[in-house]
């Protein structure tokens, strides 16, 4: 895959919910994650796929309900790519919270070697 199908893909996985399916697909073994510093209860950094995958299931445990996401079109660099991802959802500890990210990737190897999120 170019970066152009896995940033196509990765955003079409996203706009499903279908996260697990698209790191298990799209990431390295290897991969980093880093959050922003207003997330609560999640760790700013993890790294390796098996840590990526754990984070996803516990945002999926701390979640109660989403009403929308929407993702955009990816825009697209030589080994990079960012789209944005809006989710309305409703928190199990934190009540209903309308929230934005800009999504950023890198990709080396057919790969998506880390993700950085930025509210």
């Amino acid at each position: 895959m170019n970066i152009s199908d896995i940033a196509d893909r990765l955003a079409e996985l996203c706009r499903k919910g279908e996260f697990e399916t698209a790191q298990k697909e799209l990431y390295a073994d290897n991969a980093l994650s880093i959050e922003p510093h207003a997330t609560p209860d999640f760790e700013k950094e993890v790294k390796g796929l098996a840590a990526i995958l754990e984070k996803g299931r516990k945002f999926q445990s701390m979640t109660q309900e989403v009403h929308k996401r929407e993702v955009s079109n990816p825009l697209i660099s030589n080994n990079s790519f960012a789209f944005t991802m809006r989710m309305d959802i409703t928190m199990k500890e934190h009540g209903r919270m309308d929230v934005t990210e800009l999504c950023v990737y890198e990709v080396k190897d057919g790969k998506i070697v880390s993700e950085h999120f930025f509210m």
